[in-house]
């Protein structure tokens, strides 16, 4: 016996006609009229009374319609219940690309989970080719790279820019705005990453004829951390994302430097398996990222 039995009679016994159920059910009158015979045979009663002017219960119909509401509103509550544990259950695993698994996305959780209690998240970081490879093979559920994955197979959905901008000590002495050339100048602390931000520099320096210039690299490092420190000790200066150093811009522990000519911006996306069978938790997080991400990065 079929829940979806006592649905359908509880309604047809409101309305007193099946063809008016049938019709706001989306079902064809006579598959309807064959679930409620198949009720009526498995409770061994008759339940309602046929005519052509509709339908009339029938005193064991005057029962089960009593019974028939509550009987589909606990199974409702029972199968909410067991979605919601399900959800408290599952771990969202997010996976995203150091400055914005750092400095950009805490925010945005904060404000999902105030959205969705039930929700439990866990966040890393890793390289983007990294984080495609892991939502492909299940190991992430979402991720938040810059620019678009390079996996087809992925979706993808722009939730804001970042811009790679040149910051110094403000005691360090350089001027507020230089040249490609100037750069060269000046001890360079390199964040070694994913965003290619020497290919860049010298992408642009050998367009400007400047092709055989090096860079002056003190030394390289996959720590953000690591970088600010060298910078507040005033030995050069580096390339860092934004969202990784507003705080100290604010604070005035650091100083912009404009490079006439010449900026890096990149766009940041979220991006999950296309075509997938996700869970009613990773769908619930997907729309309401893709609402309030873009204006509620940190």
């Amino acid at each position: 016996m079929h829940i979806e039995s006592f649905d359908y009679f509880n309604k047809v016994a409101i309305s007193k006609s099946i063809s008016r159920v049938a019709n706001s059910s989306h079902i064809s009158q006579p598959a309807l009229s064959q679930q409620l015979q198949r009720l009526e045979e498995n409770l061994g009663y008759d339940l309602l009374i046929r005519s052509n002017k509709g339908v009339e219960l029938t005193s064991k119909g005057k029962i089960v319609a009593k019974y028939s509401d509550n009987i589909v509103r606990t199974y409702e509550a029972m199968m909410e219940n067991l979605k919601e544990d399900s959800m408290k259950n599952e771990i969202i695993k997010i996976e995203a690309s150091w400055p914005i698994a750092t400095y950009a996305l805490p925010c945005v959780l904060y404000k999902i989970k105030k959205k969705f209690p039930h929700h439990n998240y866990e966040l890393n970081s890793n390289a983007t080719e990294t984080i495609e490879e892991n939502i492909r093979n299940n190991i992430a559920s979402l991720g938040v790279i810059y620019g678009k994955p390079n996996n087809k197979s992925l979706d993808f959905y722009e939730i804001g820019n970042d811009n790679l901008v040149l910051v110094a000590s403000k005691d360090y002495y350089i001027d507020e705005e230089i040249n490609l050339e100037e750069l060269l100048d000046h001890p360079l602390v390199l964040l070694q990453d994913k965003l290619n931000i020497e290919g860049n520099i010298m992408g642009k320096m050998k367009k400007t004829g400047e092709k055989n210039k090096k860079l002056n690299i003190l030394y390289k490092s996959d720590s953000t951390e690591a970088v600010k420190s060298s910078l507040f000790k005033g030995y050069g200066i580096a390339f860092l994302p934004y969202v990784s150093i507003k705080k100290e811009l604010y604070e005035k522990q650091l100083k912009l430097i404009k490079i006439r000519d010449f900026s890096i911006q990149y766009k940041m996306y979220l991006i999950n398996e296309k075509n997938s069978q996700v869970s009613e938790s990773v769908k619930e997080f997907i729309e309401y990222f893709k609402k309030i991400g873009r204006k509620s990065l940190c």
